[in-house]
Formats: structure tokens, C-alpha cells, sequence
């Protein structure tokens, strides 16, 4: 079964950093884009930052040069960098990522979600 399991939610101050990883594993045959997402309360989701398996970067206007999307295509992870973290910036926070896992014996495409990691920036 395959799944994403993210790690290193938590509560920082105004100003702090913390390191976001996201870890797929499962019957994986290849994985194309892993991005991060946010849903905030009361809030839709959106998308936080995403790269794709060459290692191109893209990210929300509100967490340019703060923010360091990364990953380890050995270790099927990718990880987000937070720095200079504001209050506006606490939410749950989702990985995402495009694979082609097996499914009943046959690769499919498919898009999977982890169940989230809280992050609470305090003022």
C-alpha cells in the first residue's frame, strides 16, 4: 500500500524555523512531481511549494526566500525548509506527490496525499 507519511510539525515562535519531511513508500515505480500544500482555518487549501523529478522549484508568492523545497530521490522524501516563519504561516501542512505505483499488478498514475502535520506559529 502505498502511502506518504509526513514529520516535523510543531509550534515555533514568530521568526523560527522548522524542517518539514515527507517519506513515500509502497509499490512505487517512479514519483514525478512532490509539492507541499497548506490549508489554514476557515481557509482552502493551496499550494505552499512544489518541484519536480528533475529538481525544478516553484513557490507561493507569500513564502518566496523564506522557504526551501528539496528532495532525495533515493529515499523517495522531500523536505520543507521554513525559515523566518510568521503567524499567517500556521496551518496543516499536506504532502503531495504524482506517482505511478502498482496497483493490482499494473503501474497507474495516481495522485496521493499525506494526512497532514500541524505547524503553529506563535507571535
Amino acid at each position: 500500500q502505498v502511502q506518504l507519511v509526513e514529520s516535523g510539525g510543531g509550534l515555533v515562535q514568530a521568526g523560527g524555523s522548522l524542517r518539514l519531511s515527507c517519506a513515500a513508500s509502497g509499490s512505487i515505480f517512479s514519483i514525478n512531481a512532490m509539492g507541499w500544500y497548506r490549508q489554514a482555518p476557515g481557509k482552502q487549501r493551496e499550494l505552499v511549494a512544489g518541484i519536480t523529478s528533475g529538481g525544478s522549484t516553484n513557490y507561493a508568492d507569500s513564502v518566496k526566500g523564506r522557504f526551501t523545497i528539496s528532495r532525495d530521490n533515493a529515499k523517495n522524501t522531500v523536505y520543507l525548509q521554513m525559515n523566518s516563519l510568521k503567524p499567517e504561516d500556521t496551518a496543516v501542512y499536506y504532502c503531495n506527490a504524482e506517482m505511478i505505483a502498482d496497483v493490482v499488478g499494473r503501474g497507474v498514475l495516481m495522485d496521493y496525499w499525506g494526512k497532514g502535520t500541524l505547524v503553529t506559529v506563535s507571535s
